[in-house]
């Protein structure tokens, strides 16, 4: 799952960024108001993660903003100022949820799992191809009874093209969104991630749910069989 973090707070920014990437998440981060807006806009987001206190427009604005264009992502606002009124605010301008720093690590990542749980229309809580399901909450992955293990890229992967059913993405769109845009490796990356997606979730099932669209790039198929 792909979050944004907004925090002009670098050294903060950069440590939210190494944990959430190192449990699995893809991290894209703005340092002020205005980049983070225009992030929110072109990417699709699993969560945003909104400091209050930010150049060119502050948290209470960007969050305003997404709501009046019904960008419906789930957001985590982040700040020092503390009180209740400070909460009342953030949650009225679409806020849905508010943690005042300094915060636990830990506490973070169980209120971020929380909001994700609870995101009702703005996260499908579990995304379903025939018999193959993915919960985006849970970080889980089956088809039927049978659970399947995937790495966190995996499931990235797999996670961004069930979310475009039946649609071909393009190659660089998974990079963008599985590795961020500042992705500088190998794109062949995404076809070694694919192959190993398909091991997993198709080839012990005899399924063709993952497929290859020469030119265009990966579509994952209600209508494909064995």
């Amino acid at each position: 799952m792909r979050l944004l973090v907004i925090e002009d707070e670098e050294r903060l920014a950069a440590s939210l960024r190494r944990g959430l990437t190192a449990v699995g998440y893809t991290v894209d981060v703005a340092h002020d108001g205005v980049t983070g807006l225009h992030l929110a806009r072109e990417h699709r987001y699993g969560a945003i993660l909104l400091d209050l206190m930010l150049p060119g427009l502050n948290g209470y604005q960007v969050c305003s903003r997404l709501r009046a264009e019904r960008i419906e992502v789930p957001v985590m606002m982040l700040t020092a100022k503390n009180g209740e009124y400070d909460e009342a605010e953030g949650l009225d301008t679409g806020a849905d949820d508010y943690l005042a720093k300094p915060f636990s690590y830990v506490v973070l990542e169980a209120r971020l799992r929380a909001l994700l749980r609870r995101g009702g229309s703005r996260v499908p809580t579990l995304l379903e191809c025939g018999d193959l399901w993915l919960d985006p909450a849970r970080r889980a992955c089956g088809r039927g009874e049978s659970v399947i293990a995937l790495t966190p890229k995996e499931f990235a992967v797999l996670q961004t093209l069930m979310r475009r059913m039946d649609e071909v993405v393009p190659k660089l769109d998974i990079l963008d969104e599985v590795w961020s845009a500042d992705f500088t490796g190998d794109p062949n990356i995404v076809q070694v991630y694919i192959s190993a997606v398909r091991r997993k979730v198709d080839l012990p099932f005899g399924r063709k749910t993952v497929e290859t669209v020469r030119g265009g790039g990966y579509r994952v198929s209600g209508f494909a069989g064995a």
